[in-house]
């Protein structure tokens, strides 16, 4: 189950995310409350993914997992970045 959870992540975190929600209480167990969720799922997927993967109930998350979570973090703005990129490449330009 967690190498199809990965392989869907790739593709779109949001419904992975969405199916953690559904089908376990893991986003429950790492967000105090569901703004928080809410918020990540709409600004910032993959980091909220990665959160809620490497928190730890009582421990919350140790050094490695803030390597994770940074990576969704670069994640993130690397797809924030390229998409405006590519909104720049499509746009006619207005002259």
């Amino acid at each position: 189950m967690g190498c199809l959870l990965a392989l869907l992540a790739a593709i779109s975190p949001r419904f992975v995310i969405f199916l953690l929600w559904i089908f376990t209480d893991r986003l429950t167990i790492a967000f105090r409350s569901g703004w928080e969720g809410v918020l990540g799922f709409l600004l910032l997927p993959y980091t909220t993914l990665f959160y809620a993967l490497v928190y730890a109930p009582g421990k919350g998350v140790d050094s490695f997992g803030w390597v994770i979570v940074a990576i969704g973090v670069l994640i993130d703005l690397s797809s924030l970045t390229y998409g405006s990129r590519a909104r720049r490449r499509r746009a006619p330009a207005e002259r």
